[in-house]
């Protein structure tokens, strides 16, 4: 992979959302800072919670000092990971002619999905997806919800009809997962795949060994 001009693999904006599955998304960000990419990071407050509740995760307050503590606790080196508060508007993922060219929000909740299919943009994660789609760069969501309602079906469908990436976070069993880990990097894997970025987190489909 060709290096940008500041020294990074790429840059990524990675988004967690109030969904069940914060896992995943704390999983994609040690990955991609392990692959040296640049990430910028977006939290929203549902998903502070869902942190706190699903993981022994105890995320500090400030953007600064939530930067250092995930490079201390995930890896990576000085500014590779930049951390944005919800109404950080002047941002670089709130414009297109500074965003990075991919994004992903991991988990992404039902609430999320609803507002980026309806063009909301009332918090930054909800404007750097919007500005994502506008400039037709890559968006990765992934939902952690079951049942799907109608309405969820449909926003999934009228975002997949614009290019964005739906993936449902749904681990597959064909590896045959022993462990909760091996099951949350099957879907990180996956999001690596779909963003370019080499991973040896799941076997490929055919493979030996």
């Amino acid at each position: 992979m060709t290096a940008t001009v500041d020294g990074f693999a790429q840059t990524v904006t990675l988004a967690l959302t109030g969904a069940s599955g914060a896992q995943y998304g704390l999983r994609l960000l040690e990955c991609l800072l392990a692959a040296d990419c640049r990430v910028y990071f977006l939290i929203s407050e549902a998903a502070r919670v869902v942190v706190a509740t699903e993981t022994e995760e105890r995320l500090p307050e400030a953007a600064d000092a939530l930067a250092d503590h995930l490079l201390r606790r995930y890896g990576g080196r000085p500014g590779q990971l930049r951390v944005f508060g919800r109404d950080q508007w002047l941002a670089p993922v709130a414009s297109g002619s500074s965003a990075p060219a991919s994004m992903v929000i991991c988990p992404c909740s039902a609430g999320t999905l609803s507002a980026i299919a309806h063009g909301a943009s009332n918090n930054l994660i909800e404007r750097a997806a919007d500005v994502a789609l506008k400039e037709r760069r890559k968006l990765i969501l992934v939902p952690r919800e079951t049942p799907y309602s109608q309405i969820h079906l449909e926003n999934m469908l009228a975002l997949t009809r614009l290019g964005v990436v739906i993936m449902p976070a749904s681990p597959g069993f064909y590896q045959r997962p022993r462990t909760i880990e091996e099951l949350v990097d099957f879907m990180v894997a996956r999001v690596l795949d779909h963003l370019g970025v080499e991973q040896t987190l799941l076997k490929r489909w055919g493979e030996d060994g």
